[in-house]
């Protein structure tokens, strides 16, 4: 009787303990809650009628550039600034690890359709692939949907999650023009851009619907 009332009360505890470690909403943009930049996911990434460069070099080149980039230009890529929080942290192993397997004969598309062939459904399964073994606080995310030459232009999905549990806590697609010289700078503007965007924009609206 005495060991299972012990293991009804460790096990009472050790729910308590998980339920008390879980993110919420309003913990985002709460910089007492430590958030981890991921970097960019482009597992699923759709790069459309840009003939300049292989799916060989997107993959093996110009993706890993892109991720390298926004860690190497703090002061450009800066997230404390854009999202007006501190205890902001950088570990893209996860996303490389995803971003390495990708086929590279599912990268270079034809169809403008493909501008827009995620839905905020296919989110959460994508972040359920990450290996995030001891990561705990706020995970930041960006979801590359597609890479369009024709349109100028690259869609994504900012995407903060849980990290202990991998529960999508927002998701919201944003479309950016894309501009400079060679694919990686092309492309990577839209990442500043989409910053810019969420600090002029939308953190207002974030802060309001995330509560406290």
């Amino acid at each position: 009787m005495k060991k299972c009332v012990q293991f009804l009360v460790g096990g009472f505890l050790l729910l308590s303990a998980t339920v008390a470690v879980a993110q919420k909403k309003a913990d985002i943009l709460n910089e007492a809650t430590p958030l981890i930049y991921l970097g960019v996911d482009f597992s699923k990434t759709k790069v459309i009628n840009d003939i300049a460069a292989t799916a060989y070099d997107i993959k093996n080149r110009h993706f890993p550039g892109i991720n390298q980039v926004v860690i190497a230009e703090p002061k450009k890529f800066d997230w404390p600034k854009y999202l007006e929080r501190g205890n902001i942290t950088n570990d893209i192993e996860a996303v490389t690890a995803i971003n390495e397997k990708i086929d590279e004969k599912s990268i270079n598309s034809n169809s403008t359709a493909d501008e827009k062939h995620l839905k905020e459904a296919d989110i959460q399964g994508m972040v359920n692939k990450y290996d995030l073994s001891g990561k705990k606080g706020i995970g930041l995310v960006i979801i590359m949907e597609a890479l369009s030459k024709t349109a100028e232009a690259a869609s994504m999905y900012i995407t903060f999650i849980d990290l202990s549990s991998k529960k999508v806590l927002y998701t919201e697609r944003m479309v950016e023009k894309a501009g400079g010289f060679g694919f990686r700078n092309y492309y990577a503007s839209t990442i500043y851009k989409a910053m810019q965007t969420i600090k002029k924009s939308k953190l207002k609206s974030w802060r309001s619907s995330f509560g406290s």
